[in-house]
C-alpha cells in the first residue's frame, strides 16, 4: 500500500500567533520528516476567510516544501478553480512543477463553503461553469506551446502563450474529489485521478473504486489502483482512554468544519453534512485506536480495493513517527489481492 499525507496548515501553532508564521514552519518540518519516514506524498488544502489562519496560498507553501524535499509528491487538495484566474494559476502550478522536478499532483475542485464564495463576490451557482471553463483554459495552457485566444463566459484571453511549460508531460496529474456515481464516472472518463472522502465506510469505498475502475475499462483506459486515494483521519492511541479523548477532540474539530460548511439555506455544502446527522457518524471510520485496531481498519479498506491512503495525522510529529514505524510496515509486504466488487449504479 501507499501512504501519503493530507494537511491543513495554519500560520499559528499552540504557542505562537499567526504573525510569526510558526505554524507554516512546523508544517514544513512535519513533511520533511514525513519524507524521511517513507510517506509518498503530501496534499494541502485551500481555504479562505475562516479566521483560523488556514493556508490560503497553497501553491506558495508547496513551493517552499519542494525546496526542502526531493522525493515527496506535492499535491493540492484542492485548488478551487472558480476563485482563480486560470492563466495565473496555470503559470504558478507549472513553476512549482519545474521547481520540484515534476512532483506536482494538481488537485482541483469547485468549492462548497458559502462564506468563501460570498467573500470573493462569486455566485455559488456559477461554480460548475467557472470550474469547467477554468479547467479548459489550464489544460490548454499546459498542452499548447502555440499562442491561442479564448473567448468564454468568464474569461477573455487574446493571443497568449502560457509560460513556463510543466515538467511532467503532457501535464501534472489532475486529481478531483468525488463521491456520487455521476461525479466518479466523469472523473474516470476524463482520465482524472480520484480522491475519496474520509468519512465513508469500507464497503462504500469499495463500491466507488469498482465504479471508477469499470468506467476506466469501459472507455478502454488502463486502471491503476494508485489513481484512487482514500482520505482518512489518523490517531495512534496509547490505550482506550487515550483513544476516546482523541475522538472527542476530533468531534469538536469536525463541528467547527460543519459550521462553515452549511449554506444559509441549509441545503448545500460539504459532503461531510451527509454524515453529520448520525451520532458519531463523522468519526465512525476514522483510523483512531491502538495499532492493531488501526491495522484492522486499513486491512478492511485494502480488501475493498483501496491501496492508496492520504492521512490527516492528528497530534504532534510523534504520531507521524508511530504510524510509520508501527503500522506502515504491516502493509509493505505482499498481500492477497482485493476481491473485485461489482460497481453500484446510483
Amino acid at each position: 500500500m501507499r501512504f501519503g499525507l493530507l494537511c491543513s496548515a495554519q500560520a499559528d501553532n499552540s504557542e505562537l500567533g499567526p504573525e510569526t508564521g510558526q505554524g507554516f514552519r512546523d508544517y514544513l518540518d512535519f513533511n520533511v520528516e514525513g519524507e524521511t519516514l517513507g510517506y509518498h506524498s503530501s496534499f494541502s488544502v485551500e481555504h479562505h476567510f475562516t479566521g483560523w489562519n488556514q493556508v490560503s496560498a497553497t501553491l506558495t507553501l508547496l513551493t517552499c516544501l519542494a525546496m526542502r524535499t526531493t522525493t515527496l509528491r506535492l499535491g493540492s487538495a484542492v485548488m478551487v478553480l472558480p476563485w482563480h484566474h486560470p492563466v495565473l494559476l496555470a503559470e504558478q502550478a507549472a513553476t512549482l512543477d519545474l521547481i520540484s522536478d515534476g512532483r506536482l499532483d494538481f488537485g482541483v475542485g469547485k468549492g462548497y463553503r458559502h462564506s468563501e464564495f460570498k467573500g470573493f463576490g462569486i455566485p455559488r451557482e456559477h461554480a460548475e461553469a467557472r470550474f469547467e471553463e477554468a479547467l479548459e483554459v489550464i489544460l490548454r495552457s499546459w498542452t499548447s506551446r502555440e499562442r491561442f485566444s479564448h473567448h468564454g463566459r468568464f474569461w477573455q484571453l487574446e493571443d497568449i502563450v502560457v509560460e513556463p511549460p510543466t515538467a511532467q508531460s503532457p501535464h501534472p496529474p489532475i486529481w478531483v474529489a468525488a463521491a456520487s456515481a455521476p461525479s466518479i464516472r466523469r472523473a474516470a472518463a476524463r482520465g482524472f485521478n480520484l480522491i475519496l472522502d474520509q468519512y465513508a465506510a469500507a464497503d462504500a469505498i469499495g463500491e466507488r473504486i469498482a465504479l471508477y475502475r469499470a468506467e476506466r475499462e469501459r472507455s478502454g483506459s488502463p486502471f491503476d489502483p494508485m489513481q484512487v486515494a482514500v482520505a482518512r483521519q489518523v490517531y495512534v492511541a496509547k490505550n482506550n482512554a487515550d483513544k476516546e479523548a482523541a475522538l472527542a477532540r476530533l468531534a469538536k474539530y469536525t463541528q467547527r468544519t460543519l459550521a462553515v460548511s452549511r449554506a444559509p439555506d441549509g441545503k448545500a455544502g460539504s459532503h461531510v453534512l451527509a454524515y453529520a446527522d448520525t451520532a458519531g457518524g463523522t468519526e465512525a471510520n476514522a483510523l483512531y485506536g491502538m495499532p492493531d485496531e488501526i491495522c484492522g481498519k486499513i486491512d478492511a479498506l485494502n480488501r475493498a480495493g483501496a491501496e492508496h491512503l492520504l492521512l490527516t495525522i492528528s497530534g504532534a510529529r510523534e504520531q507521524l513517527r508511530r504510524f510509520a514505524r508501527e503500522i506502515m510496515p504491516e502493509f509493505s509486504r505482499a498481500r492477497s489481492p482485493a476481491p473485485q466488487l461489482a460497481p453500484v449504479s446510483k
